[in-house]
């Protein structure tokens, strides 16, 4: 089990998130003495026989704009799923994506409808559709999806991209960062219609995170 993501609603300060791998989402309302699970609507057919268990499911990642903090994006195990209700309820916006499967997700800075995911082929091959790097953007806060690829390489990419390794900066245009097992961090200063490789030779990258000075 991992705990990975903590979000702070900056409206209400007693209320957090947290996404645990193996257990789903939870939210407090009371800066932490209580929490409650918050996964109706998950399923997770493969790893639970109670297919309306409330814990035990694998969330790998989940996000939000800090101006919208009842709208809530995840990225399962399986499944890309939207939450308008501050994760009360569930329901998927995979859509159009060539896989369901992945790790990040990411909420553009300035646009609180644009979500980025990166999808992996499956559960036991951890590597890009077709071995084709495309990071995936929603302008409609998902189910409509376009693949960017420009600058990404469209052929025999076998790397995986883990739930810590993509960032959004503040910068206007709003500028995106990931990082892969393969050692490279690209960027892009057009909120992904185009990247660069601005570091090549890391080892296998687990987390990016950027600052805007």
């Amino acid at each position: 089990m991992c705990l990975h993501t903590i979000l702070l609603d900056q409206s209400r300060p007693d209320r957090m998130y947290s996404a645990i791998s193996a257990a789903g989402a939870f939210r407090t309302d009371d800066g932490g003495r209580t929490w409650k699970p918050i996964n109706r609507g998950l399923t997770s057919p493969y790893e639970l026989p109670d297919l309306d268990a409330e814990v035990g499911h694998c969330v790998h990642r989940i996000t939000m704009h800090p101006s919208r903090p009842n709208v809530l994006f995840m990225q399962k195990h399986w499944d890309v799923l939207r939450s308008d209700d501050a994760g009360d309820s569930w329901h998927e916006i995979s859509g159009n994506l060539p896989s369901d499967f992945g790790f990040p997700i990411a909420v553009h800075a300035h646009e609180p409808n644009t979500v980025y995911v990166v999808p992996i082929k499956s559960d036991s091959e951890h590597y890009p559709p077709e071995g084709k790097l495309r990071v995936y953007r929603s302008k409609s806060g998902g189910n409509e999806w376009e693949p960017l690829t420009k600058g990404l390489p469209q052929q025999d990419c076998y790397v995986n991209i883990l739930r810590d390794a993509m960032a959004v900066d503040s910068l206007e245009p709003c500028g995106l960062y990931f990082g892969t097992t393969g050692g490279q961090v690209y960027a892009s200063r057009d909120g992904g219609d185009s990247w660069t490789a601005i570091v090549r030779d890391l080892p296998g990258v687990l987390s990016v995170e950027v600052q805007a000075l």
